[in-house]
């Protein structure tokens, strides 16, 4: 008997999806709708459906991990009590199908913890949308915590779906039982946001009232499960004066109190994260929740000691001009001989951070809980760069392995400053206990030779920037 995974879907998604089994006699998986502001149910449609394929199968609930014989009949039975065996700490990972989650859910199931990915698969559809592709190719999600399970024994649960849709959020909070939640499911592409109207909408509803229905779900089903949420250091902008973790202490008129740090967003993508923290901050007050707000710096690198274990289960590694990050674009376009674009004068200077490294800040988060109603703020990165430091650091690896690696300046898409000061603190997680991996040669020639080997995977149409923060309009565009 197997469990497969529902998912809340428009008429559109029902009738895809009633094909799909029918052609292949699946059902084990169903891709949510193409455009998550529609919410529409046909779960009970598709579980006609599937009954009526599989008439010895069952579909329970939200869940899509095969159980154990045994466990199963004592799950069923109600025989099994949380009390009867001792169990690792349950972590639901929202977005566990994109890059930080996917490594974050394999760092956490290979440490013993029970994990569950939540996620409504919507990165992939992005991929297709736009006509982009990741450099490395990667397996479905059940392929992958098939191929996990057939490497270390252990499951990781999946619950397909969008948590805009509270009823099914509630329900994935009901079945597993978290203890805490990492929150990682919200679209995380500045240049996305800034494609067209339709997409702006799309990223602060997803993002804003994603995040509002996890903090209902907790006070509600969940009320001692902590939140750690991924923030990002784009909220505080680039001040000329030193950013602080979270908080700033002033003193004005002669009285002196402390506040959060002034927030500077320059995306719509950045904006949604700063209500974010305005919602989680609230709660926090309000309600009692614990939360811990990770404001992390851009991410390299896309190998970890558990995606490295077989290609089955690689991370993505985007390399465009919509979700490629700099240190990765960088990279590509040098193993395919393409000049590194640099964005106007090249000094934006921010924090970045190894994937490594993500996925021991959160950890260090999980094990290191909030208090009752406490909101912290950790700045997650270990240095500093700006983007032509970046550049001359690959021009000088590349060169070692007889690259001919050429840069240029190409007009700045965005609305920022091209040369400021930065300098934010980061020493909570250190202090926790967070062992950095720095940017060094060997990770820099261990990237290009990743780049290198999936070179012909590279579209170079994809690899300037398309989307103009100025030239963002009400018409739907193609990119």
């Amino acid at each position: 008997m197997a469990h497969f995974a529902i998912a809340h879907c428009n008429m559109n998604s029902f009738l895809a999806a009633k094909s799909f089994v029918r052609n292949t006699g699946s059902c084990s998986s169903i891709c949510h709708n193409s455009f998550p502001f529609q919410t529409n149910r046909c779960s009970k449609g598709f579980l006609r459906l599937c009954k009526g394929r599989h008439q010895n199968q069952s579909i329970v609930r939200a869940t899509a991990t095969p159980m154990s014989g045994e466990l199963e009949k004592r799950t069923l039975s109600g025989s099994l009590h949380s009390d009867s065996f001792s169990k690792p700490k349950k972590v639901m990972i929202i977005g566990g199908d994109g890059y930080c989650g996917w490594a974050t859910a394999l760092y956490l199931s290979n440490k013993g913890y029970e994990v569950a990915i939540v996620d409504n698969l919507v990165r992939r559809l992005f991929d297709h949308q736009l006509g982009i592709d990741s450099l490395t190719p990667i397996s479905s999600i059940q392929n992958r915590i098939r191929r996990w399970k057939s490497i270390v024994g252990k499951n990781i649960q999946l619950y397909i779906g969008d948590i805009c849709d509270f009823e099914f959020l509630a329900e994935a909070f009901k079945v597993f039982e978290p203890e805490s939640v990492v929150h990682f499911g919200e679209q995380r592409s500045a240049p996305y946001s800034m494609i067209d109207r339709f997409r702006a909408v799309y990223t602060q509803h997803n993002n804003v009232i994603g995040t509002l229905n996890v903090l209902f779900a907790i006070k509600e089903f969940s009320p001692e499960c902590q939140l750690v949420k991924l923030g990002t250091m784009g909220e505080y902008g680039t001040p000329n004066i030193d950013i602080e973790e979270g908080y700033i202490t002033i003193t004005h008129n002669g009285r002196t109190d402390t506040l959060p740090y002034p927030k500077q967003a320059s995306s719509f993508y950045h904006l949604s994260k700063v209500h974010d923290s305005h919602n989680i901050a609230f709660t926090c007050k309000a309600w009692g929740i614990r939360a811990t707000d990770l404001n992390q710096g851009v991410v390299y690198g896309v190998l970890t000691d558990e995606t490295e274990m077989h290609e089955g289960l690689y991370n993505r590694f985007d390399y465009d001009g919509v979700f490629g990050t700099a240190l990765n674009r960088f990279c590509v376009q040098a193993a395919v001989g393409h000049p590194l674009t640099v964005y106007g004068k090249g000094g934006q200077t921010r924090g970045y951070l190894d994937i490594r490294d993500t996925v021991q800040c959160v950890e260090l988060a999980i094990a290191n809980p909030a208090k009752q109603g406490e909101f912290r703020v950790f700045n997650q990165f270990t240095e500093q760069f700006s983007v032509n430091d970046l550049a001359k650091l690959v021009t000088t690896a590349g060169k070692k392995l007889g690259l001919d690696v050429q840069t240029i300046s190409v007009p700045n898409p965005r609305v920022e400053a091209e040369e400021h000061y930065y300098n934010a603190k980061h020493t909570k997680l250190i202090e926790l206990g967070l062992q950095p991996h720095l940017l060094s040669d060997s990770l820099l020639d261990s990237l290009l030779n990743f780049a290198i080997k999936f070179k012909d995977r590279v579209d170079t149409a994809q690899i300037m920037p398309t989307v103009s923060w100025k030239k963002i309009g009400v018409k739907p565009v193609t990119v």
